[in-house]
């Protein structure tokens, strides 16, 4: 009975189920779907932006400033108030932390700023916020012309990035975007530049090392942190077609700066080479009604008197600014070491009062956690000298600027640990004949210091637009340089923006102090501040360009306010040189050279220490010398550049006087290539690595291919174009050849460098008289430098060569059978043999 009714149940239930399959697959008639609660109808995804509430609800930390930042979980949000739309923003990146093993010269420590962008947002169609990446290349100024029309439609700016509007602002005055992705993703916007990827070696950004850390938001910018880790690519193998090991990863904390851009930007100022600042450039369509002109505009700070001041500027008393200068010193500098570098900066205020304003830049110690929780070094609103650990011996001043005006934003020096070597090298090699504290491995902190105070001007200098002025030291006569009372008063040059260094003409015997051996800021300096940051109220662009021009006309004949480009021909405009005579100035610097190398090993002993520090000052010595023997090669075919606008008399260029030239090339004779024996001391050679004397062989060589250099010979040559009198290419030659070949007169024994020395002469002609490439041997293995191509077979410079050699070979015959010493007549046999093979090819 049980085992029929549970048959019958399950019977039932089938047919409920089948009733209920039947039911399901019936369509249902719109009058039934339209009976049906409206709870049960489908829902279409919401598109487009939500209530504010719910994006930012309130469970977000909110932080307000140029943007108001909002982090809910995992997610950060932008509130862009619709006045910060269509903004220029500057985007300032840089490396907050870095790893050890990415470094690539000068670049991949903290502080390093890696990539720069103007960025713009603006609303898009479809409720999208898009970012620009924004470009000042080309210009046209006037917006009522078709030109600015034509430029602007050629020169539509790229959309980097696009944002879904999540919400509107509470006011409706903004909007809210999500800008977790963008900060996730490996973007050229706030992170590394693609050519700083390349010289460190990182590829792509690992997403799950990756993370951001924060972000906090001021008055004028929002600062982005974060973490990013890369894959390292492996550096090249050092054998070519052997695999070399992965690389790894590396991990970076990075800053991303957002600066409000000002709404009206400043005034620029019109770049004049003859003064000379660093410059940004744009291409305007406006300025030549028959063209387009290349325009160049200073970068210097904004420093303008309070609206209560004006009238005490423009009647020349001195007025504070609205805003000042201020940089601030890196909490990690050492203690002792703050000072200087504050006073490095200040020192420029004096520059700045001949432009008409007082307290306008001066340093800080960097405020603590506890007096300024808010104080950051990676804000881009403050402006700062970075201590970085780091072997490299420099240090660098770079600056942010506007590139619509050139208004300087902010700067952050970079301060090398290991530039005090470099210091310790320079003063005790230049120096220590008149300064006995120079005389040691260490010097004493007040030395140091002072050292420090030196650099950290110089480096101030170019955070204020100013580029090194090579050719301030060449204003100051040689025997002033000696002369006590005058180079303590001047100065012995006029430009800390020079590579002078410290005055290494001046004698033991001429007892000067400090202050004629440190440089200073000087009178250009004084002259090109007041250039470029003095107002001129109430005049238009053209009118300031005029009173400028009249400006630089006026000081155009004292040689102390005058700017020299250094182009590698011009002998006044040297690196490490000193005085209007390089030749005479170098003679003091080599007796001075020649006085220190014997005590260096007394005054470099340290108990317990090895000989690591003699060898690098003793290399120091030799480098040194060599930059001596490089001011000397620059008059041999130099030309004296003198920039002029059209309204100014006389020459741009002028053929360096042959005099000189032949005074220049007797120098070379002298002290180059008649061997400097003075340099082989025993005492330091058996205990330094430097192997010396295959580095006088070598500079002889790496000098006497700088004067037989094709440009060089190729301007001698278009000298005596311009000028009959100048130094004809064929009496150089000769004159060449009778200082190396000296010996062949006195039939003198030939010593081991000479004999190289005179090797390197026949290799090097014998490539110019056959124009061909060199293909190594003849004085241990040299390298031809051509320079600038020239090619020699359409000048006179492969038949000089040709007649040089025919000459010499003659020379050489006649010479050998007078010959006694072994060596010296096997190296003039073989010599004959070679150039007979350049004359006589078969």
């Amino acid at each position: 009975m049980k085992k029929c009714l549970s048959l019958l149940v399950l019977m039932v239930w089938c047919s409920v189920m089948v009733i209920a399959q039947q039911k399901k697959s019936v369509t249902p008639s719109p009058a039934d779907t339209a009976k049906r609660p409206a709870a049960l109808a489908p829902r279409p995804p919401q598109t487009g932006p939500k209530p504010y509430k719910e994006v930012i609800t309130d469970k977000a930390t909110t932080r307000k400033g140029l943007f108001t930042v909002h982090k809910l979980e995992d997610k950060w949000y932008f509130e862009l108030a619709d006045s910060l739309l269509n903004r220029d923003v500057l985007v300032v990146n840089r490396i907050s932390k870095a790893p050890i093993n990415t470094r690539a010269g000068f670049y991949g420590y903290a502080g390093d700023e890696i990539n720069e962008n103007v960025i713009r947002f603006e609303k898009g169609p479809n409720n999208k916020i898009w970012l620009r990446n924004i470009s000042y290349s080309v210009y046209a100024k006037d917006s009522s012309k078709p030109m600015y029309k034509s430029v602007l439609n050629s020169n539509i700016q790229p959309i980097a990035a696009a944002f879904d509007i999540k919400a509107f602002s509470k006011d409706s005055a903004g909007v809210v975007i999500d800008i977790t992705d963008f900060i996730n993703s490996d973007n050229d916007i706030l992170f590394f530049a693609s050519y700083f990827k390349s010289s460190l070696r990182i590829g792509g950004v690992q997403s799950d090392k990756s993370y951001i850390a924060d972000i906090r938001s001021y008055p004028i910018n929002t600062e982005i942190k974060t973490v990013k880790t890369y894959s390292k690519t492996p550096a090249p193998g050092l054998i070519p077609g052997m695999p070399v090991a992965p690389a790894g990863n590396a991990t970076f904390e990075l800053n991303s700066s957002l600066v409000l851009l000002p709404k009206v930007p400043m005034r620029p100022r019109f770049y004049d080479d003859r003064v000379a600042y660093f410059t940004t450039e744009y291409t305007d369509f406006d300025a030549d009604p028959q063209g387009v002109k290349d325009i160049n505009i200073i970068t210097r700070w904004r420093l303008e008197p309070k609206e209560e001041d004006m009238e005490k500027y423009k009647r020349g008393e001195l007025v504070e600014p609205k805003k000042p200068i201020i940089f601030y010193i890196d909490p990690n500098t050492p203690a002792k070491w703050v000072p200087y570098l504050i006073q490095g900066v200040n020192d420029w205020q004096k520059a700045f009062e001949k432009a008409g304003f007082k307290n306008a830049i001066m340093a800080r110690r960097a405020p603590t956690r506890e007096e300024d929780s808010t104080w950051s070094l990676e804000d881009a609103r403050y402006s700062a000298v970075v201590y970085k650990p780091s072997e490299i011996p420099n240090a660098r001043g770079p600056h942010v600027h506007d590139p619509r005006s050139g208004e300087i934003l902010e700067s952050h020096i970079d301060w090398y640990h290991n530039v005090m070597s470099l210091l310790r090298n320079w003063y005790l090699i230049q120096a220590s004949p008149s300064d006995p504290r120079a005389r040691k491995a260490h010097f004493d902190d007040e030395l140091m210091g002072d050292l420090i105070r030196f650099v950290s001007s110089h480096e101030v200098g170019h955070t204020l637009g100013l580029p090194h002025n090579m050719g301030a030291s060449s204003a100051t006569p040689v025997e002033k340089l000696r002369d006590k009372a005058w180079v303590e008063a001047n100065g012995h040059t006029s430009s800390i923006m020079d590579y002078a260094r410290f005055n290494y003409v001046a004698q033991p015997e001429d007892k000067i102090g400090p202050a004629g051996l440190y440089p200073r800021i000087g009178e250009y300096d004084l002259w090109s501040i007041e250039w470029g940051y003095k107002l001129l109220p109430g005049k238009t662009e053209e009118e300031e360009k005029d009173i400028l021009n009249d400006w630089v006309k006026s000081c155009f004949s004292n040689a102390r306010l005058r700017f020299l480009h250094a182009d590698g021909m011009d002998p006044r405009a040297q690196t490490e040189s000193l005085g209007d005579d390089n030749m005479k100035a170098n003679e003091y610097g080599i007796k001075n050279l020649k006085w220190i190398v014997p005590q260096l090993p007394k005054w470099l002993n340290e108990k317990g220490e090895d000989y690591k520090n003699l060898d690098q000052v003793y290399d120091e010595v030799y480098t040194t010398y060599s930059r001596y023997m490089g001011h000397a090669v620059t008059y041999i075919g130099g030309i004296y550049t003198d920039l002029k606008t059209t309204d100014q008399d006389g020459a741009v260029y002028t053929v360096v006087p042959k005099a000189l030239q032949k005074e220049a090339l007797a120098f070379l004779q002298k002290n180059l290539f008649t061997t400097p024996t003075w340099l082989l001391n025993k005492a330091i050679m058996e205990k330094v690595t430097s192997p010396v004397e295959e580095k006088i062989s070598s500079l002889q060589d790496t000098w006497l291919g700088a004067l037989l250099n094709t440009s060089r010979l190729q301007r001698l040559i278009s000298s005596t174009n311009r000028d009959a009198n100048a130094y004809h290419l064929d009496d150089y030659m000769n004159d060449l050849k009778k200082g190396i070949w000296s010996e062949l007169t006195t039939r003198a024994p030939i010593d081991n460098y000479r004999r190289n020395l005179q090797k390197a002469f026949v290799e090097r002609l014998s490539v110019l008289a056959s124009n061909t490439p060199p293909t190594g041997g003849g004085g241990g293995g040299i390298s031809i430098s051509f320079g600038p191509s020239v090619e020699v077979k359409k000048t006179d410079i492969i038949s000089v060569a040709r007649g040089t050699l025919r000459a010499l070979k003659a020379e050489i015959a006649a010479a050998i059978p007078a010959y006694a010493d072994k060596m010296s007549r096997y190296h003039l046999q073989d010599l004959n043999e070679r150039i007979d093979r350049v004359l006589n090819p078969r």
